[in-house]
Order: C-alpha cells, then structure tokens, then sequence
C-alpha cells in the first residue's frame, strides 16, 4: 500500500532525498539558466547583426537613389545620383547661372535677381541680396546700362564637387559705349537633398579690358 506524504514533505520535495539530490538538481537547474541567458545573448547579438545590415542597405540605398531635377523648364540627362551631380546638370546650371547673374537691364534684372537668389543657399543668402541689390541701385543711376555676359568657348569650363570655374566675357553697354572685359566666374556649390544650391558667386581676373 502506499504511503500518503505528510504535509511536511509535501511542502519540502528535498525531504527525505540524499544531500546528492539536492546540489543535482541545483546544478541542473544553474545549467538551464545558463544556457537560457547564453541563448537570450546571442538573439540580442543576432538583433543588433540584422539592424547593422539592415541599416547599411538603406543607407547604400539612398546614396545610389536617383534624384531627377530638371532645372529653370531645362531637358536632358539631368540628375543626381548620391549627392553628386551628373555632367549635363552642371552644365545646364552653369548656363542658367551666368544669363541671371551676368546678363541684364534695368528691365529685367530685378526679376532675374530673384530667380537666382531662389537657388542661393541660405547661409549665403544675405551677402548675395546685398551684392545684387548694389547692382540694382547702379542700374537705377544709369538706366541706359546693360550687361551682356557669355561663356567663352575657347576655354574650358571645369569643376569639382564644390565649385564651377566659368571662363566669361562680359560686354558692358552705357550710353552707347561699348567695353569688353574677360575673366573667369566661381560658383561655389553644394548638394543638399538632391537640391542644386549656390554658396557665391566671384568675379576674378576682369582686369584686362578688350577695345
């Protein structure tokens, strides 16, 4: 017949067992726990491998992303591809650039000042409103001047990832007298979010006058 536990060993399962039971199941119980937190630490590791893959797909992703901008109603082969422009955009800009900033009336300047400070990056934006409104107030004092100013085509026109080196001539007009001058236009630039943005705009080397 079998014999019902009392409640004092059916509160302790240890009772009555030999002291080698006891640390068994200690160490058993150790083991399982370690295997636990061993398992536990390997997922997490496992999560923080798959979110690094993860996050460099997309980051690879967005700087190989095409972003098609087609500038001032242009057409062609104009894009950016992972902050960097293609050859046909930057000329594209390029032109568009030197007919608003170096070709202008009294008529038409105030108009083309503001399309061009439109793609002035912010940070510039103040000194280059200030520079064109001095232009501005020139062609109020002389309303019989105009600028005409063409990109020249016996030099080259070369850039890097941050500015444009434009070999220029600029014809001045005043009073009917006509002057000459050559030089070269830097446009400093950057890439923000697939968005063309001028930093300056400098007049060097106009020094020499063509008569």
């Amino acid at each position: 017949m079998f014999r019902q536990k009392s409640p004092q060993e059916a509160a302790d399962p240890l009772l009555g067992k030999p002291g080698s039971f006891g640390i068994h199941r200690y160490l058993q119980g150790s083991s399982n726990l370690f295997e636990e937190n061993r398992l536990l630490k390997f997922s997490i590791v496992g999560l923080f491998g798959i979110t690094a893959v993860l996050g460099m797909a997309l980051y690879s992703t967005s700087q190989n992303q095409r972003t098609i901008v087609i500038p001032f109603g242009a057409s062609g082969d104009l894009y950016v591809t992972g902050g960097k422009p293609s050859s046909a955009y930057l000329r594209a800009m390029t032109r568009n650039i030197v007919a608003l900033s170096g070709t202008y009336s009294a008529l038409s300047a105030d108009r083309q000042f503001q399309e061009l400070l439109s793609i002035v990056h912010p940070t510039a934006y103040n000194g280059l409103r200030d520079s064109l409104n001095g232009v501005l107030d020139e062609l109020a004092n002389n309303s019989t001047l105009s600028i005409a100013t063409y990109i020249r085509p016996d030099q080259p026109v070369t850039w890097t990832d941050r500015q444009i080196l434009v070999p220029v001539e600029k014809i001045r007009v005043i009073g009917g007298v006509i002057r000459k001058f050559r030089g070269n236009l830097r446009i400093r630039y950057m890439i923000d979010a697939g968005r063309f943005w001028i930093l300056s705009l400098t007049e060097e080397k106009f020094d020499a006058e063509l008569r």
